[in-house]
């Protein structure tokens, strides 16, 4: 019992002792020059969140002084070093703003778009924030083409694109695995409509010639799906989407199951412009009749 006592007693003596440590005076303090120098000897000893609190004591009074420069970008530098990207960001987006004249201006910049590029998420999450990144990082490629940092700047730009790229090959594969619902007439229209603008906006992608070969199936698929009077024409557009597979890919691993799609489509299609011709030459001779009953009518009423 004696030595628990004596170990509380310890635990004690040793956070009054903290509570009382060069910090916590330091941060009590109401002498600017003593809160602008401790933040910045917190800064260079890599103590970040103890300068961040200086920080915050210390800017709203230097603001608009020589000394506000470099503590703002500290300040910005700080939350980047401990992770907290999305205020990083922001405060050196203000830092370019307040001193886009200052030796490091191109640097905040940089860092600004560095900030957002760290925080932006992997290709399966929602990409808002890989958009913020890529414009900022657009933004500074733009104002300073000669920067030792331009070449970073645009690997991280390509990885971006590439991360679009994968989440929209990932909401194509989405689309094409539902086809097989409840509801496939239209997600067989949502797969024609995605692969058509993923090879659009990526038309070097490594995944193209596979939506292309899935593109005549879900078009064949979408055309046999269809009502009797829209066949036709949807099975004439899947026919055409693998004419033009042939033309873009000749030596393609999927050309055999596209032309075993491709046969299947032809045969539909003579099938169906025969009972498509029965029922137009029905439709004539049922608006024949209609028109010679209405003329003898008329005979009759005169």
């Amino acid at each position: 019992m004696k030595m628990r006592v004596q170990s509380i007693l310890l635990l004690l003596i040793i956070l009054a002792t903290s509570s009382c440590g060069p910090f916590n005076k330091l941060e009590k303090s109401t002498n600017w020059e003593e809160l602008y120098a401790g933040a910045n000897k917190y800064y260079q000893e890599g103590e970040y969140n103890k300068a961040i609190i200086l920080y915050d004591k210390v800017l709203p009074v230097i603001r608009g002084s020589e000394k506000a420069e470099l503590a703002d970008y500290n300040y910005a530098n700080c939350h980047f070093k401990t992770k907290r990207y999305i205020e990083a960001a922001g405060y050196f987006s203000n830092f370019y703003r307040t001193y886009n004249r200052s030796p490091l201006a191109e640097e905040a910049l940089f860092m600004n778009a560095y900030s957002l590029y760290l925080d932006a998420p992997d290709a399966n999450l929602d990409q808002q924030s890989s958009q913020e990144a890529v414009s900022a990082i657009q933004q500074f490629v733009t104002k300073f083409p000669a920067s030792a940092s331009y070449e970073r700047a645009m690997e991280m730009l390509v990885d971006l694109q590439g991360r679009f790229e994968q989440k929209a090959y990932m909401e194509s594969s989405m689309y094409y695995r539902l086809k097989d619902g409840l509801y496939p007439g239209d997600y067989y229209r949502a797969c024609i409509i995605n692969f058509q603008n993923f090879m659009k906006d990526y038309p070097d992608s490594k995944h193209n010639e596979e939506l292309a070969y899935k593109l005549v199936e879900v078009s064949t698929g979408y055309a046999e799906n269809s009502a009797f009077l829209k066949k036709k024409d949807r099975l004439d557009d899947a026919l055409g989407f693998a004419t033009s597979f042939y033309r873009r890919y000749p030596n393609s691993a999927f050309t055999g199951k596209v032309k075993e799609i491709e046969e299947k489509a032809k045969e539909e299609l003579v099938s169906h412009s025969i009972l498509l011709a029965d029922y137009n030459e029905r439709l004539a001779e049922q608006k024949a009749r209609a028109l010679e009953n209405k003329t003898i009518e008329e005979v009759e009423i005169k």
